[in-house]
């Protein structure tokens, strides 16, 4: 199998005794491409460490998660739109609205969102949207931004039906991950309804395992395990699954 795990953060400091062996393990499983959204001003040199190491699996994206976004905002994304103009990124990301834990910094997500939905248009680059509590307002920056540019994915979707179909209408993917595996995870419900090839997968290392891992520090071989289920909930061979949800990361990416 050739798969792709289009959101791991593999570079992450939970990594850092055995990041070359977590490598390997992917490469071994069959994950054979890597993509590494970044998080804030604090990852940006890791990120191009490990791709300075991997450069034939790993690519990277640049972008302020939104859980990130503080006062200083402005000057991080200054710094961002440099390493972006260097042209070595395949997307903006991780970008998005987050409004679970805190909506102290609202006003700056939201300019901080549509500022980096800016750079993808003008880049051509497509993006990967964190959203968690925040749907409506989510939609409707898309629906305003969205020119026929716009193009990227809902990273970690677990939303209901009728938001997956809001998003498939302007123009995103979805990302699937470990969350679909879990028993409570709704998804699986109605993803045999969904188009395939608006479709890929991921795992957000080092976060969310998925069953049979689910507690243990996620990675991306454990892409495969994601896979397998989506691949029994709609009836037809992993190795489809993975033929068809790679060629849609790699047409999104230009891979």
């Amino acid at each position: 199998m050739y798969l792709i795990d289009t959101h791991t953060h593999i570079y992450d400091h939970q990594f850092s005794l055995d990041r070359n062996e977590a490598v390997r393990r992917a490469l071994d499983a069959g994950v054979k491409m890597m993509l590494l959204p970044n998080v804030d001003a604090s990852t940006v040199a890791p990120m191009l460490e490990l791709y300075g190491l991997y450069p034939d699996c790993t690519r990277m994206m640049m972008g302020l998660q939104p859980e990130e976004v503080k006062e200083d905002y402005k000057g991080v994304l200054s710094l961002m739109k440099k390493e972006l103009e260097r042209g070595i990124y395949v997307g903006v990301g991780e970008v998005g609205l987050d409004f679970y834990w805190d909506a102290t910094y609202e006003k700056q997500q939201l300019d901080a969102f549509e500022t980096q939905l800016d750079w993808a248009k003008q880049l051509h680059l497509p993006l990967s949207i964190h959203c968690r509590n925040a749907f409506d307002k989510m939609v409707k920056i898309l629906e305003k931004k969205q020119d026929g540019d716009l193009r990227g994915i809902m990273h970690c979707f677990t939303g209901t039906e009728e938001e997956a179909k809001a998003y498939l209408e302007l123009g995103f993917h979805l990302g699937l991950g470990g969350v679909t595996t879990y028993k409570n995870c709704g998804v699986k419900d109605f993803l045999p309804d969904l188009p395939l090839d608006k479709i890929v997968l991921e795992t957000d290392a080092p976060y969310l395992a998925p069953v049979p891992c689910r507690g243990k520090r996620n990675e991306p071989a454990f892409l495969v395990h994601t896979a397998q289920r989506i691949a029994d909930i709609l009836q037809m061979p992993v190795e489809e699954l993975a033929a068809v949800t790679t060629a849609n990361a790699k047409s999104l990416f230009s891979l």
